[in-house]
């Protein structure tokens, strides 16, 4: 009798669990609790897999051997728990699809950086001639791909949830970017849980396979200390650090070492510049160096690279005004390292819906940065309330349009308008994509 796999979530991580699962000889069945896409839909019919929309039927599904579920979908959702009362296994669509390749696998999470980096690795990879695929939270699933695809090698990004859904699954290359406090509310506000679920990413790792870190996280360094690593050692730092395996930076040059296999470049000539892309750029370049990669190859990827849209992405200048686009900062760091990184005087767009969030981190790089800040959101109090008597204006606004419009006014030839949140977009908008898209259109509008 065949092995009963259901799949809960419809989106493309669901699908192309689906569709592996059906050429992998499973009896697939899909259930979405909301309504699914056309595109999805009409794969779903066209491959002939059975599924249902808008509910979920415990009977077609507390008959499954195994349960594949969307990341989306928190631990405390009804049919979860009944899934888990069952005794029925729950897995990601990682450690699903990880079971039926080969491949390379280069696996990169973190509370910020992680899709940079993991774009900035595809485009080296890319650059370098491998049949590389590109999957996690961007890209096509990895599912998918595996159903597909004949890759050698696959960029994987990771978020907690993904890793919290593997098991089985090993990542070839581990790499861990930070640990801020995200998401905490899927961690029953404990920390610890949030770290463990992150440290899922060196699970079943052995000394043949590598771990690169960033050494200035005392969240990261704390748990290394407490752990015993198996995988080799590859640590990142914007701090000098002579002959330390992994990379650093001195005098204002990022030193690769791998096995003393070197690499070496002025933070300059980084097509993306502020400390957090140095980093990215570092994990990158380290990554480059155990893959074998020729150092021209690294330094073309590095000084080429054309960044992520909606991370500190350059839009436009209207009048002499720069519009930057960093609607992926959902939390108060991502925010931190945009507000870094701005050279010129800031009106800043921020808010949505809070985490939790401590802007008290934020309070020098505003009085330092910022003009003035344009709140965007259904409820803006908290934001209104924390920087008050900090930043000289503060206007609040409930949609994009009247946002941009606010900072245009606002701003003046050689500032900046900044987007970075700092929050959820939930509350106006379907998605940061959507947000980013949307400020994009505000601005072509002017």
């Amino acid at each position: 009798m065949k092995e009963r796999l259901v799949i809960l979530g419809a989106g493309e991580s669901g699908v192309g669990t689906a569709i592996l699962g059906k050429a992998k000889g499973f009896d697939v069945f899909v259930s979405d609790f909301g309504s699914i896409k056309e595109q999805y839909r009409n794969e779903l019919i066209e491959n002939n897999i059975a599924f249902e929309e808008g509910t979920h039927t415990e009977m077609h599904i507390l008959n499954a051997d195994v349960v594949m579920k969307s990341p989306g979908i928190p631990e405390k959702a009804p049919i979860i728990k009944k899934i888990t009362e069952k005794g029925i296994r729950i897995i990601s669509e990682i450690e699903f699809a990880g079971k039926y390749t080969n491949a390379q696998t280069i696996c990169i999470t973190g509370s910020n950086g992680k899709t940079t980096t993991t774009m900035l690795t595809y485009e080296l990879l890319k650059l370098a001639g491998f049949k590389v695929g590109l999957a996690g939270n961007v890209g096509t699933s990895f599912a998918r791909q595996v159903a597909t695809e004949s890759f050698t090698h696959y960029v994987i990004e990771l978020s907690s949830f993904q890793l919290d859904g593997m098991f089985d699954f090993k990542a070839d290359i581990a790499v861990l970017m930070n640990i801020t406090p995200d998401h905490l509310d899927r961690y029953n506000y404990n920390m610890q849980e949030y770290v463990d679920s992150k440290f899922r990413i060196i699970q079943n790792q052995t000394s043949a396979d590598a771990f690169i870190f960033f050494s200035d996280d005392q969240i990261v360094m704390d748990e290394v200390n407490k752990r015993r690593v198996k995988s080799e050692m590859f640590p990142f730092t914007l701090q000098p650090a002579e002959n330390q395996q992994g990379a650093s930076v001195i005098d204002h040059t990022i030193k690769v070492n791998v096995n003393q296999n070197l690499f070496e470049m002025s933070i300059y000539d980084l097509a993306l510049q502020g400390k957090h892309n140095t980093c990215n750029s570092m994990a990158a370049a380290i990554i480059g160096k155990i893959a074998g990669i020729r150092n021209e190859f690294i330094r073309e990827c590095l000084a080429g690279f054309g960044g992520v849209e909606h991370r500190l992405e350059k839009y436009l200048s209207v009048h002499g005004i720069e519009f930057v686009n960093d609607s992926k900062a959902t939390n108060i760091n991502s925010t931190w390292y945009a507000l870094e990184s701005m050279a010129k005087p800031t009106v800043w767009i921020v808010g949505g819906v809070d985490k939790g969030n401590d802007y008290s981190e934020l309070f020098d790089l505003a009085r330092n940065k910022v003009k003035a800040i344009i709140c965007l959101g259904v409820d803006n109090s908290k934001i209104v309330n924390a920087f008050n008597g900090i930043v000289p204006e503060i206007i609040e606004t409930s949609s994009m349009e009247h946002a941009v419009k606010s900072a245009y006014f606002m701003a003046e030839k050689g500032d900046v308008v900044l987007l970075s949140p700092a929050c959820a977009s939930f509350d106006l908008f379907n998605n940061y994509e959507d947000r980013g898209k949307q400020f994009k259109e505000a601005v072509r509008n002017l």
